[in-house]
C-alpha cells in the first residue's frame, strides 16, 4: 500500500470537510463489504448496493443535522 503524508494549512472549517468527507468514504466503503459479505452466493448488484447506502445515508445525515 502507497501512503502519502503531508501538513496541511488551513481553517477549522477546511478540516471539518475534509473529516466529513473522510467519514463518507468510510461508510460507503463499510457497506460495501457488508453487503459483500452478506451476499455472497448471489451475483452482486450494484442498484441494490446504492439503495442501501443512500437510505442509510439519508438517516446518517438527518441525525446528525438534528
Amino acid at each position: 500500500m502507497l501512503v502519502y503524508e503531508f501538513k496541511l494549512k488551513g481553517k477549522e472549517a477546511q478540516f471539518s470537510l475534509i473529516d466529513e468527507a473522510i467519514r463518507t468514504c468510510q461508510f460507503i466503503r463499510n457497506k460495501a463489504l457488508r453487503y459483500w459479505l452478506d451476499n455472497k452466493e448471489s451475483k452482486p448488484n450494484e442498484t441494490d448496493l446504492c439503495a442501501l447506502v443512500s437510505e442509510k445515508g439519508a438517516s446518517m445525515i438527518q441525525e446528525s443535522l438534528a
